[in-house]
């Protein structure tokens, strides 16, 4: 499929999209948001592609949602356009997702970064969500997303008054996984994601599930969905081969059933 704002290749199992839209800093509008939907799908469709990384420039992952392209919609106009929906449909996608986010995130371009399961980050890399100062709060998860990862008090000097984060203060706060040198970021997210592609589909993907059911539901009903997940886990292929492997100590054959 032929793209106009993001590119899109595969390394081995993985499946990179790249955000590409130089001119705007790789703001967020709907045919970004559209495009980035199709290609996700089409990869986690493809049985060749065990996980995904999105990357911006080194200069910005994404600065923003296309402020024009919004600014004169009225409330009815947002509700009955899919900018907002967009993000729901990352929430779907079962394969994992890894950000590679150098220079800007912010507004949507954060909320953006926080929808993947793992963010890698260059040391340049800088999160924000501005909207406050457009007169609008973030509606795309940022507040969510945002409290769950690095707590109340932060998230609120983030969501009203513009704080930013730095790389360094990102990982600190547990929103990334790990920072590095601007000239490895993108090549440390392709690294982590060949990792996860080359373990067992079935197990990833119910894993994926798993971690996100902790921040939906109770503690007891995400130890029931758990269980299940592990149950459910042996009736597959992957099981036997994996324990058979790792009691005749060699490298298991994953054949994703």
């Amino acid at each position: 499929m032929s793209y106009t704002t993001i590119l899109t290749e595969t390394r081995g199992r993985v499946g990179l999209i790249t955000l590409n839209r130089p001119e705007a800093m790789n703001a967020l509008n709907g045919t970004l948001l559209s495009e980035l939907m199709a290609a996700l799908s089409a990869f986690d469709a493809d049985d060749n592609i065990g996980a995904m990384v999105i990357t911006g420039s080194e200069r910005a992952f994404a600065a923003g949602a296309d402020i024009k392209e919004m600014a004169e919609a009225s409330a009815v106009e947002m509700l009955a356009g899919s900018f907002v929906e967009s993000f729901d449909g990352i929430r779907k996608i079962r394969k994992p997702i890894i950000a590679a986010v150098s220079g800007y995130a912010l507004g949507g371009g954060c909320e953006l970064a926080m929808s993947c399961d793992m963010l890698v980050a260059s040391e340049t890399a800088k999160f924000g969500q501005p909207e406050v100062t457009i007169g609008v709060i973030p509606g795309a998860g940022g507040t969510q997303r945002l409290t769950r990862a690095v707590g109340k008090a932060l998230a609120m000097e983030m969501v009203l008054n513009n704080r930013t984060l730095s790389a360094a203060e990102a990982l600190q706060y547990g929103l990334v996984n790990r920072v590095v040198p601007v000239e490895r970021y993108l090549d440390e997210a392709l690294a982590l994601a060949t990792e996860i592609a080359g373990r067992a589909p079935l197990a990833v993907r119910l894993g994926k599930e798993a971690v996100n059911k902790a921040f939906e539901l109770s503690l007891s009903e995400g130890l029931e969905a758990e269980r299940r997940a592990f149950y459910m886990l042996f009736a597959t292929q992957d099981q036997k081969e994996g324990m058979k492997a790792f009691v005749e100590k060699r490298k298991p054959d994953w054949k994703g059933y």
